[in-house]
């Protein structure tokens, strides 16, 4: 349903508002430089500091660029408490997203049950299409490949956001869940060995500042050659390493400030990065071509 490179939007702001339109902007470029998919309201986009009036918004705005080119929307929506995920999940259809990106819940560390519980919940109070995401470093709990296995099983379950990190992993979902379940890397500098474990594509971080190389890397891969997938993902390595050298996505809005996209505002508690991380991004961008 979902594959290549897809981006995990960030959300300018400017004087602590939205900035509607650097967001539209961003959006537009993306999808000129061949972006295959947008998510806008996940981590990246700052979503635990967004109001609910601000998420609707922004989904708005993101499907009001895409839908004329069609390219799919994949709101975030997921919360650490169901009901507020259900609603969420609700917004996000009406807007016109085309599915939904839902954490798992974070910090109240719930068992695998109420993990299988909790999506099962929302899938059957909102018929659209859900990616779980799988983040365990800010979520503090891990879903199974079993749980997920339960899940794959409802109809609208149809994929992962796998941030884990184990590459074992899409190699037994393949075998675990199948074909149609679709395996994206949450992992920008694995997401090359992700794919080559079966993985159908990347919600990356790095896209936002480099779409035109990311989207050349999977459409490298789907075609089979090999060759420029290794020269493409060596360069852009130093890249995916600088935008993770601080809390995200604070290194990647100063990366897209660089390029004009946006300022690199980000919402308390986050913080803009420091003057070591600025110069570390700088050489990254540099180093892919990004910056002259």
């Amino acid at each position: 349903m979902f594959k290549g490179s897809l981006v995990a939007l960030i959300t300018p702001f400017r004087d602590h508002e939205l900035d509607e339109g650097a967001f539209q902007e961003h959006v537009a470029w993306q999808i000129d430089q061949g972006t295959h998919g947008l998510v806008p309201c996940g981590t990246t986009g700052e979503s635990p500091a967004l109001a609910d009036a601000e998420q609707k918004r922004l989904v708005s705005l993101c499907v009001d660029v895409a839908k004329a080119k069609r390219v799919p929307v994949i709101a975030g929506t997921g919360t650490n408490s169901t009901e507020h995920t259900i609603a969420l999940t609700r917004q996000a259809k009406e807007a016109g997203a085309d599915a939904a990106l839902i954490v798992c819940p974070y910090y109240n560390k719930p068992t695998q049950e109420g993990l299988y519980q909790h999506f099962k919940t929302i899938h059957d109070a909102v018929d659209l299409p859900i990616i779980i995401y799988n983040i365990p470093g800010r979520s503090s709990v891990d879903m199974t490949n079993s749980t997920m296995a339960r899940l794959a099983k409802l109809p609208n379950i149809v994929g992962v956001k796998d941030a884990t990190n184990d590459l074992a992993r899409p190699l037994r979902m393949r075998v675990d869940i199948g074909a149609g379940f679709c395996l994206l890397s949450g992992e920008d500098a694995t997401s090359v060995a992700y794919l080559a474990q079966g993985g159908d594509g990347c919600i990356s971080v790095t896209a936002d500042v480099a779409p035109r190389l990311c989207s050349e890397m999977h459409e490298s891969w789907q075609r089979g050659d090999v060759g420029s997938v290794r020269e493409i993902n060596q360069r852009l390595i130093p890249l995916h390493d600088a935008l993770f050298a601080e809390t995200s996505p604070a290194p990647v809005k100063y990366a897209a400030s660089l390029l004009g996209r946006c300022t690199a505002e980000v919402r308390q508690p986050l913080w803009q990065v420091t003057p070591e991380t600025q110069e570390r991004v700088r050489q990254a961008m540099r180093s892919a071509g990004l910056l002259n």
